[in-house]
């Protein structure tokens, strides 16, 4: 499935059905640029689940506000536009699939 690209203002429409994983993310920050290709993999080896890309810039600081989120990159899950976990920093393929089974089952 291809990757979503979220911002303050189209936020909430993205991550209201099913599993949704957002990656909160910068240009600048070098993990989340290991992190990038990894997350994009996965959204293609799992077709059941949404994932969005959330970059954190100057015109996007109320979400990332919203959400607590103090470092990066940071992974939020939501199930029904409901957050249910968050995780933060560098994860390979395996562990991000794990955690979405892991999603799904509960």
């Amino acid at each position: 499935m291809a990757l979503k690209h979220a911002n303050d203002a189209n936020f909430s429409s993205m991550i209201g059905d099913g599993i949704t994983l957002v990656d909160f993310w910068a240009t600048w920050c070098g993990p989340c640029r290991m992190f990038g290709p990894i997350f994009e993999a996965v959204s293609e080896r799992v077709p059941d689940a949404d994932f969005v890309k959330f970059e954190i810039d100057d015109t996007n600081r109320q979400t990332p506000m919203k959400y607590g989120i103090r470092s990066i990159p940071s992974i939020l899950a939501f199930k029904g536009g409901e957050l249910v976990e968050a995780r933060t920093g560098l994860m390979d393929e395996e562990t991000v699939i794990q955690w979405i089974n892991e999603l799904k089952a509960s």
